[in-house]
């Protein structure tokens, strides 16, 4: 059975049929209310909602879903992994996956407003993968054993930090504290006919800005996990934001930022939409 796993004011809950399940109340405490927990345990969590008949008992409100992974060791980016996107900023594709970090602290949810700390803040869609099971040298075929699911998440990049000197600051343009909503939940591999092959688009102020499929990857996600813990332990609760393609503002002619006020729509097929508005920081 497909698993849509949220973080509702830090409760893990199941979407079910419209509503949530409370996990920690419906397991009898077996899971505790950490979404975390659920991630150290995925397979004996995937295995306790597959064979329990769950009946929603509240309904959904997505504004009260926060970062549906709060709190990951680590967070793994992609860059320059679409081949659209490689040609729009004049560059060769990578002949191996250039890897960079968010910093956690950037997580925000899927409802989340985005602080505006530049006038060049940039859009990018992405696909980001959830680790779930711990794994060092996994190989490629048996690569997608180790995810839990995939969220939708925006790597929001302050161009103006990242590029302020040689050689750019990738990690801390892009970790801003907002710059990482995820979401709206964690939605099990089972849920797709080809989880490699997958819609993914990104709307500003009602604009389509992308509009791409994941088959466009230079490195599919299978490569990303082998590649990534052939260097790194994996741990439940990872993500990695695979890379955005074609579309983002600052390779476009003229180039288009992000303003106060916009709101950004960023959608993956058969996994969700986040809807995010950008404002001025609160301080």
């Amino acid at each position: 059975m497909p698993i849509r796993v949220a973080n509702r004011h830090g409760r893990a809950v199941l979407l079910v049929d419209g509503g949530i399940v409370d996990v920690d109340q419906a397991s009898g405490g077996a899971f505790g209310p950490d979404p975390m927990l659920v991630l150290a345990h995925w397979d004996a969590f995937c295995n306790w909602a597959a064979g329990t008949s769950l009946q929603a008992t509240e309904g959904l409100d997505e504004a009260e879903l926060a970062a549906c992974v709060p709190r990951p060791g680590s967070v793994f980016a992609i860059g320059l992994n679409y081949r659209a996107h490689a040609e729009e900023a004049g560059l060769a594709p990578p002949n191996r996956p250039m890897v960079f970090t968010k910093f956690p602290s950037c997580l925000a949810g899927p409802r989340s407003d985005i602080y505006l700390f530049s006038d060049r803040v940039d859009w990018e869609v992405e696909l980001v993968v959830v680790i779930g099971r711990p794994g060092v040298r996994v190989a490629e075929d048996v690569a997608l054993d180790y995810v839990a699911g995939y969220c939708v998440g925006q790597d929001i990049s302050d161009r103006r930090l990242q590029f302020n000197d040689k050689p750019p600051q990738f990690s801390l343009g892009k970790s801003r504290e907002t710059f990482g909503p995820i979401g709206p939940a964690i939605v099990s591999l089972d849920s797709f006919a080809d989880p490699n092959d997958l819609q993914i688009t990104c709307e500003v102020a009602g604009e389509r800005m992308q509009d791409s499929r994941t088959t466009d990857m230079i490195f599919a996600v299978p490569e990303l996990v082998s590649y990534l813990s052939g260097v790194c332990q994996l741990q439940p609760g990872d993500l990695i934001f695979t890379g955005t393609p074609r579309g983002v503002g600052a390779v476009r002619e003229p180039r288009r930022y992000l303003q106060v006020g916009e709101t950004i729509v960023s959608t993956i097929e058969g996994v969700g939409s986040l809807v995010n508005r950008c404002v001025i920081p609160p301080y």
